[in-house]
């Protein structure tokens, strides 16, 4: 079984980082640090460790000067449910999921989830099973139905759901054996342009714009990280979108907020706009839904030549479910995680991982390859495509192997993670949250602008310095 530093050093060099760099990597904790029969905590170290990395390789960059990068593991885990220990003014997180999400049997005796949070996939998943919004009818509704059949039904309705299936289930398909051709994470050219050289700033990624257009948890975490390191993040939503608010504060934090409605020309123009200035464009919307309005990365590289462009999608981009949409919850059902966790702890059905760890290391996987593709724009050219997706960080963890007494670990005291946290002003009232774990010695990870409610600042980029 691999060790943090040598899963980490496999993807660093992979992605075209030099190995002399981890020699200045200090990674202290050792597994297992929650329940889980899985790697939870080595994932959540290694790919926080490899966005630390990139941010200290273009600080050597463009300064020449080397830095130590340290991450703790039970630090970094504790930033990986970040989400669970965000407090505004004291008050804990509201209820995570909606009133009929979760886990139901069939009536071929097999388990589904449904992930119902936004109106529109709960309206859907009601309308295929022609029943009311209570977990009571839809069980009983879902008692005529085959779990697959359901499934298939549900997302061409529009809804979002997953059939329960093994490990060997999930290899046996067609879009796993896809997946098994493609890397953790693609970076790829896709237009010629000259290197674009780095502007001032006393930090890795000061000047760097960033356009983020993502909800919910793996593309936020993207852009507050590359916000941590000094970019000019800027979130881009639509007033009719929408949202989960504790995701949005947690995720928020370091970023301008600005509504951009993409259906109108007006709002199209305005991101042409936006887009012919940024550096990196962040995005996790199905790709032909971009494409249509003009935005594909394709269509990125001719308005700014020189950009890269970051994809994050649920399955993967090849394969049958490339279109498909997932959240993290859904992705561990779909690929055997749920399964296998629940067969460990002795249960008869599915058993989650104690963090979104494929929502969540798919962030920092995401912040890194842009971070890397960038630094390779700088040097030799060109326009770039980077992409990760929940299904390909689910398939490396998978791979990382399985921890025999790991469901004994008893889950983290407050105490634990207290020292972790830290107070600061926002948009919405006090918080409490999670530290950057990555700790650079001589650029240190923090947020500059506080968390702001949705839509708070105009369209536009900050004037550079």
């Amino acid at each position: 079984m691999q060790s943090s530093r040598e899963l980490l050093g496999d993807l660093w060099t992979s992605a075209g980082g030099d190995p002399a760099a981890l020699g200045a990597l200090t990674l202290s904790g050792d597994e297992p640090q929650l329940p889980s029969s899985f790697r939870v905590a080595a994932a959540a170290q290694v790919s926080i460790a490899a966005s630390g990395m990139a941010a200290a390789e273009i600080w050597k960059l463009r300064s020449g000067e080397d830095q130590s990068v340290s991450v703790d593991m039970r630090h970094a885990l504790v930033e990986c449910r970040s989400e669970r220990y965000l407090r505004v003014d004291d008050k804990p997180p509201p209820p995570a999921w909606d009133a009929i999400a979760g886990v139901y049997k069939t009536g071929d005796g097999r388990f589904v989830r449904l992930h119902t949070n936004f109106p529109h996939h709960r309206a859907a998943v009601c309308k295929v099973l022609d029943c009311k919004a209570t977990r009571d009818d839809v069980q009983a509704a879902l008692m005529h139905w085959e779990a697959q059949a359901f499934e298939t039904a549900a997302y061409a309705a529009g809804g979002v759901v997953a059939m329960m299936r093994s490990y060997d289930e999930w290899s046996a398909t067609s879009h796993a054996k896809a997946l098994a051709q493609l890397p953790l994470i693609t970076i790829e050219k896709i237009g010629e342009a000259a290197p674009k050289p780095w502007p001032k700033g006393d930090r890795p990624l000061a000047g760097i714009r960033v356009l983020d257009l993502s909800r919910v948890i793996a593309g936020p975490v993207a852009g507050r990280t590359l916000a941590a390191h000094g970019a000019d993040v800027m979130l881009v939503s639509g007033p009719d979108l929408p949202a989960i608010p504790w995701l949005s504060i947690d995720n928020g934090r370091g970023k301008i907020s600005s509504f951009v409605e993409l259906k109108s020309e007006q709002g199209r123009a305005t991101m042409r706009e936006l887009l012919a200035e940024a550096d990196i464009f962040s995005q996790g919307y199905r790709p032909r839904a971009l494409a249509a309005l003009g935005f594909a990365p394709e269509d990125a590289a001719r308005i700014n030549p020189g950009i890269v462009y970051a994809t994050l999608s649920a399955y993967g981009h090849a394969g049958p479910w490339a279109e498909r949409r997932g959240f993290d919850s859904l992705v561990q059902t779909a690929t055997g995680f749920n399964h296998a966790e629940g067969r460990a702890s002795g249960i008869d059905g599915p058993k989650e991982l104690p963090a979104q760890m494929l929502d969540h290391a798919t962030g920092y996987f995401m912040a890194f390859g842009a971070m890397m593709a960038k630094a390779r724009q700088a040097r030799e050219g060109g326009s770039w495509h980077v992409r990760v997706s929940l299904a390909q960080t689910g398939r490396w963890l998978w791979n990382l192997g399985r921890l025999t007494d790991g469901l004994q670990t008893p889950d983290f005291s407050g105490d634990e993670v207290s020292s972790f946290l830290e107070e600061m002003a926002s948009g919405y009232g006090a918080l409490h949250a999670v530290t950057p774990s990555a700790i650079l010695s001589k650029t240190p990870a923090r947020w500059e602008r506080p968390s702001m409610p949705l839509g708070s600042h105009p369209p536009r980029w900050p004037v550079s310095a």
